[in-house]
């Protein structure tokens, strides 16, 4: 090769970071051109350093290594060539190979490496980029919100990992007596339960259906809903803001100007969906 494939490491450990670091130094095609210790600064540097390639971590504080190449798709920021580094074992891993990702295990090892640089090498040189990275945000985008937490427990715990993507409602439809209103979920801004029954409120009414709280989440995309406590889902879309009262306590502020109080079991989660 002619050119040298500028690459950057992204990973909240040192050791590993540094161990990678030497053996890329020894590859006479490979310039390493940054560090990164987190998920947030993988988004600036791969948006300031625009790298050919990413040596990425997939568990990382801040946003991990899925969440990164999220961000940089909401942003527009073009995707690099992504090779994961991870802690989980092989057979985990297996279910990244089926959309042309590659990986590296922690603590990497050099046959390893060079045949995930052979990868590299041979995408940039046959042009490849585009394919790599449609799978690669096409994964992103199935391992987005709660989901990417599930994969990670998968992985983990060495799950079989299935990327069919689920479909979610774009419409609800509320059944009152005989008749049957056709509600477009995009104009739902909160769901609450009202005993056996779920009060959905939209932008001018609020329609009475009778289904559990999980019934509903299940049709509903977490991408856009979120639990704020056991009897209430809101939309973020319509989350003007995140309010935390002295007592520790946290609300959520509609644009229409209702006040939801977030417990303690799920405020992570809906601060997660805040700050995107």
């Amino acid at each position: 090769m002619t050119n040298k494939i500028r690459a950057i490491i992204v990973d909240d450990e040192p050791l590993a970071r540094k161990g990678l670091a030497i053996r890329l130094s020894g590859i006479e095609d490979i310039d390493l051109i940054a560090e990164g210790h987190n998920g947030l600064q993988a988004v600036e540097l791969i948006k300031e350093k625009k790298p050919d390639l990413v040596f990425l971590d997939i568990q990382m504080p801040g946003l991990n290594g899925f969440q990164v190449i999220n961000r940089c798709k909401e942003l527009d920021i073009p995707i690099p060539l992504i090779v994961f580094v991870t802690a989980y074992d092989s057979f985990a891993i297996k279910a990244f190979e089926i959309h042309a990702l590659d990986y590296v295990l922690k603590p990497v090892d050099g046959q390893r490496l060079e045949e995930a640089l052979t990868k590299v090498r041979q995408y940039t040189e046959l042009h490849e980029e585009s394919e790599h990275k449609s799978k690669l945000v096409e994964l992103i985008a199935e391992f987005t919100g709660e989901d990417c937490e599930e994969v990670l427990r998968k992985l983990s715990e060495n799950e079989t990992i299935t990327t069919n993507q689920k479909h979610y409602a774009d419409i609800l439809a509320i059944k009152d007596g005989s008749e049957v209103t056709r509600v477009p979920v995009v104009d739902i801004q909160w769901i609450d339960a009202a005993g056996d029954y779920m009060c959905v409120h939209t932008n001018n009414d609020t329609h009475i259906m009778r289904k559990t709280m999980k019934e509903l989440e299940e049709q509903l995309d977490p991408k856009f809903f979120v639990r704020v406590h056991r009897s209430a889902i809101v939309n973020i879309k319509y989350v003007n803001k995140l309010i935390s009262h002295i007592s520790g306590e946290y609300h959520v502020a509609l644009a229409n100007g209702e006040e939801l109080r977030v417990s303690r079991s799920y405020r992570d989660r809906v601060k997660e969906m805040v700050h995107q």
